[in-house]
């Protein structure tokens, strides 16, 4: 899904995804808002940020989040442990 509200320029932010026409990362937006800023705080602070760009941040990360692979961890004797429950349920 595009974002026109969030670019990612490496001459930015090192590629981060910022929000357009600022050095704002959605990052710092997504922290302001999980340490419980308010978005009249946050727009108070940055008066150039728009809710709508509030909004983006919250919307691109979550698109991202969406898209991103789980990688399973293996473990050897966890592996044995969960196999020789399954033989002893079969019995």
């Amino acid at each position: 899904m595009p974002h026109p509200r969030i670019k990612r320029d490496p001459k930015v932010m090192m590629g981060k995804p910022v929000v357009a026409g600022t050095r704002i990362t959605v990052a710092h937006v997504l922290r302001c808002l999980a340490a419980g800023d308010s978005v009249e705080h946050i727009l108070s602070n940055y008066p150039h940020l728009t809710l709508d760009d509030l909004r983006a941040a919250q919307a691109y990360a979550a698109d991202y989040l969406a898209h991103e692979g789980i990688a399973a961890r293996y473990d050897r004797a966890n592996c044995f442990s969960i196999r020789a429950k399954a033989d002893n349920l079969r019995q």
